[in-house]
């Protein structure tokens, strides 16, 4: 798809045979078919990359000028069907007349910046550059605030089971502790998406800073440089949260460890005092016919006595050891 945008009204949807729109500042593809970039060269007299340029990783490809325009590519984020954080390419191209975006997904960074724009007024291509890179920084911390949320609750869920694993069912505090692992896994994941999309946008940040210095206003330039900070920001909560990450799934993975330890301890326990008392049942089970206590009045007793108190002893000696 095709949109233009004019900052005066909403955007139009144009076909792949337009020719001409004097009026556009921003020239919106949405997943656009060959036709559909053909047509926005044709509009803007700029080249418009490739799926394939965009999606590669070295910085040269990824910020870099031609013919009077900046191109640009980061890897943006979206949630996906799932409710997962998910990466798709974003690219813009931009000369002092127009902008130009690529993307492939629908997302809430631009949707949200196009309602804003289209009652504002703005017949600058920079100053639609920066706004969309100031709604993408909102969304990027709105994401990375909630994932704090989802961690916070996880950090409880997480030492709230391992304090009372001692009183609880052993079956059911593993599945607890195996459910907040893959909770925290997919965070990780989330977060190790929304990093790119950081570094991305903070490396465009700097080289748009340079590229636009000769045709941008005083009070873009202190937005660019407040964008930049605020990158720098996000840049670091991202990395609190990934640390925090990281101890959460050692602190689970040792509540595992310790459950793994104490059905061991269990069976250790059963096998030792097992033993006693299987002795004394071998030793008045043999058939030898010089066994003074087979003549007992009270040897049977005395051979149930001896099984009790071989049972009672080790247990005894455990619970004093703090392993009952």
């Amino acid at each position: 798809m095709l949109y233009i945008h004019d900052g005066t009204s909403p955007p139009q949807l144009l076909s792949a045979g337009h020719h001409v729109a004097s009026d556009a500042v921003w020239i919106d593809l949405v997943n656009p078919s060959d036709e559909e970039r053909a047509a926005a060269e044709r509009i803007t007299g700029m080249r418009v990359p490739s799926l394939e340029e965009i999606t590669e990783v070295e910085s040269s490809s990824r910020v870099f000028s031609e013919r009077g325009a900046a191109y640009f590519s980061m890897p943006g984020t979206f949630l996906g069907a799932d409710g997962q954080a998910q990466a798709t390419p974003i690219s813009f191209v931009i000369s002092p007349q127009r902008l130009i975006t690529l993307r492939f997904e629908k997302l809430p960074a631009f949707a949200a910046f196009s309602a804003r724009f289209e009652r504002s007024g703005t017949t600058g291509s920079y100053e639609v550059f920066v706004g969309l890179l100031e709604a993408i920084v909102d969304r990027i911390a709105d994401t990375l605030e909630r994932i704090g949320a989802d961690l916070l609750r996880q950090s409880k869920g997480t030492f709230r089971t391992g304090s009372a694993q001692a009183t609880r069912n052993m079956r059911r505090t593993d599945q607890e502790l195996r459910a907040i692992l893959t909770a925290v896994g997919e965070t990780g994941d989330a977060l190790g998406t929304l990093r790119d999309s950081v570094v991305g946008i903070g490396r465009i940040a700097s080289y748009a800073q340079q590229v636009g210095d000769a045709w941008t206003p005083p009070e873009l330039k202190v937005r660019i440089q407040t964008l930049r900070q605020d990158i720098a920001s996000l840049n670091d909560y991202d990395q609190q949260l990934s640390n925090k990450v990281n101890f959460l799934l050692d602190a689970v993975l040792g509540f595992i460890n310790i459950e793994q330890n104490n059905g061991v301890r269990v069976l250790t326990i059963a096998s030792v005092v097992g033993i006693p008392p299987t002795f004394v049942v071998g030793l008045y089970g043999m058939n030898f016919k010089n066994m003074p206590e087979l003549n007992w009045a009270y040897g049977y007793e005395f051979g149930w006595a001896m099984i009790i108190v071989s049972i009672i002893v080790p247990l005894v000696w455990f619970r004093s050891r703090g392993w009952l």
